[in-house]
């Protein structure tokens, strides 16, 4: 049963959770990052420096436009301060010649605002397309890693932690120049330089000024501790909500069936309002530090006010001083906040540098060893030559296998499950290499084969069909991108989907949706036969391949395939034993190690686990009907 915990209670102990973590400074909540390493940090930091190497030109003339930028920008106060004490209030000079000098001054002020934002334009352009660069180049990299991984490895990741980390953390990696170099530099330098001109113009007042910030400074950090952990669990909390819901309607027919479809709605909007609280609660503390700004700034501008006044009156300085002074004190709001929040921004990047790096560290998937081989064609024998396999260490999954595979023989494994047999397949792909003896390739181990041309080689028909979001053709094309349309009809005739595929909408053209969901399951795994036809293998692998299929369309497959499995070496995964009676050699597989070989003739005149499960399935058959078998 679903839990009844209430929203409230939810974000209650969300709360003492959310304080506890405060108290002891574990704040992330991602678990999905790497363990904190510094050395480790140091590596990914030196690794991603190297990676940025191509790039550091164009980001010294990014630098560099964002300091003149700035530093243009702070001539507007100095003007301000010319107007007043010199053109407007200066006694003796005739209001012509005033407005003559108030034109020209601003007028200069003018072009140099232009020319400020121009050069901020240029930057931003400049900083845009460099952070697209980088982007596409880093996410093509972690893709082409991801697609190389240790099918182990890809377990590890929890749904949508491969997403995340293409999307979300990639950005941040590329942001990570702006957020913890430019952004914080440019930032220092506008903060060195109006402290400067503040002291240049009065002592006195550049003290006042310089207690503007550290309030700034202290209230920026209560608005980091507080208020991002709390927008880092919303964001957390949303993808846990967006995956369920993905989750609740892929499984839709399940949800109906059971009748479940209360305790899903009332799960989410459990889920929902317990998010809107921790959403109040940040509003709450923004309140806070808002009003904390409110109160900080005019209080500065008081005091800036109040003792230049004091510093005119006694002709220590003068009015255009308290406006220059006025402006350069709200100068040092953004470049100070700036500072304080890349703190932020920069722990945040390098926590998704670790996770992307991480990644881009892990070896790839069996990499071809030096001088790796070209696959000898043709393909005329495999042999398992004494193979054991562990998923884990000291849990072997194959024992000792001994098998001889000749060219163009269709070789049956059969067996209770758990038996072995999708984990020898997986070694045919070489998915995974034994951990003990060889799988030779015309007396050559597989692992000195080039990964590449030995796949070439072979196609899957796997019992769970997985299509893409594409059209028919693409799909049955998948193997072999360059086929025409009329190979790729063949391909369908062979595999009896040519009919059906042509009462769609659109024929060969018609989508079929994410995982071919607009088709029936036996149209998904006759798609999926036309697939592995069109690849042309001299290896095929056939997992249960026509289990979703109806009696009628599995003879007429049978019927087409016949022909086909004597031209390559077929391995057929069979729960359901009639359908593997003409296979030349039927592997009998047991706790991991071969029980029984032979045809089905000599394996049904011993007594032995063959015979029973032969036995066992036709007295089923005929208390029941037709059965796809017990295993």
């Amino acid at each position: 049963m679903g839990s009844l915990r209430s929203s409230k209670t939810e974000f209650r102990d969300y709360l003492r959770r959310h304080r506890a973590a405060r108290a002891t400074g574990t704040t992330s909540t991602d678990q999905d990052a790497p363990a904190r390493d510094p050395a480790r940090r140091r590596r990914y930091l030196r690794a991603y420096r190297r990676y940025l190497r191509p790039y550091l030109g164009r980001l010294a003339v990014v630098f560099l436009l964002a300091l003149i930028s700035a530093a243009l920008s702070l001539v507007t106060p100095l003007v301000t301060r010319y107007i007043i004490d010199t053109v407007l209030t200066l006694p003796g000079t005739p209001a012509a010649e005033k407005l003559r000098r108030l034109l020209v001054v601003c007028s200069l002020n003018l072009i140099l605002l232009l020319l400020s934002q121009g050069v901020d334009t240029v930057r931003t352009h400049m900083m845009s397309v460099l952070n697209s660069q980088v982007i596409a180049r880093l996410r093509q990299k972690l893709l082409e890693r991801f697609l190389r991984l240790p099918l182990s490895d890809l377990y590890e990741f929890k749904s949508g932690g491969i997403v995340s980390r293409l999307s979300q953390d990639v950005d941040k990696v590329t942001g990570m120049v702006q957020t913890a170099v430019i952004t914080p530099g440019v930032a220092g330098m506008r903060v060195v330089l109006t402290l400067s001109l503040l002291v240049f113009l009065s002592w006195r007042l550049a003290l006042v000024a310089g207690m503007l910030i550290p309030p700034i400074v202290a209230i920026n950090f209560i608005w980091i501790r507080k208020v991002k952990p709390i927008y880092r669990a919303m964001a957390d909390a949303r993808a846990e909500i967006d995956a369920r819901i993905t989750e609740t309607f892929g499984g839709i027919r399940v949800v109906r069936a059971f009748r479940r479809e209360r305790k899903e709605e009332r799960d989410y909007a459990v889920a929902n309002h317990t998010n809107i609280r921790r959403n109040l609660l940040a509003e709450r503390l923004q309140l806070v530090v808002t009003s904390a700004w409110g109160l900080v700034v005019p209080a500065t501008t008081l005091a800036i006010v109040g003792f230049g006044g004091y510093l005119v009156i006694h002709g220590r300085a003068t009015v255009g001083d308290i406006v220059a002074f006025q402006m350069y004190a709200l100068m040092l709001l953004g470049p100070v906040s700036a500072i304080v929040s890349s703190f932020s921004g920069t722990q945040q990047a390098v926590a998704a540098l670790e996770r992307v790096f991480d990644v881009l560290e892990r070896a790839e998937d069996k990499p071809d060893a030096p001088g790796a081989l070209e696959t000898p064609r043709p393909i005329r024998e495999l042999r398992f030559d004494h193979v054991s396999f562990e998923y884990r260490p000291g849990l072997p999954v194959l024992r000792e296998v001994d098998l001889t595979v000749p060219a163009g023989s269709t070789i049956a494994l059969v067996g209770p499950s758990g038996g072995g047999k999708t984990t020898l397949t997986d070694l045919v792909a070489r998915f995974h290499d034994p951990t003990a003896g060889a799988v030779l390739v015309n007396g050559i181990d597989l692992r000195k084969l080039r990964l590449a041309s030995y796949r070439q080689r072979l196609a899957v028909v796997p019992q769970e069909v997985f299509l893409f979001d594409g059209t028919v053709a693409d799909n049955i094309a998948y193997g072999r991108r360059s086929a025409s349309r009329d190979a790729i009809a063949s391909a369908a005739r062979k595999a009896n989907a040519h009919e059906f595929i042509q009462r769609l909408p659109e024929g060969y053209d018609t989508v079929i949706g994410e995982r071919g969901v607009k088709l029936s399951g036996g149209q998904r795994q006759r798609l999926s036969i036309a697939r592995a036809i069109l690849a042309d293998p001299e290896i095929l692998i056939m997992d249960e391949a026509t289990s979703n299929l109806d009696t009628e369309s599995e003879q007429l497959i049978q019927a087409s395939l016949a022909n086909l499995l004597g031209t390559r070496t077929t391995f057929v995964i069979a729960h359901r034993l009639s359908t593997i009676t003409h296979a030349d050699i039927i592997v009998v597989l047991n706790h991991g190690r071969v029980e029984q070989m032979g045809t089905h003739v000599q394996l049904m005149s011993v007594d032995g686990l063959y015979r029973r499960m032969v036995e066992r399935q036709q007295q089923l058959s005929a208390f029941a009907g037709p059965s796809e078998g017990w295993l």
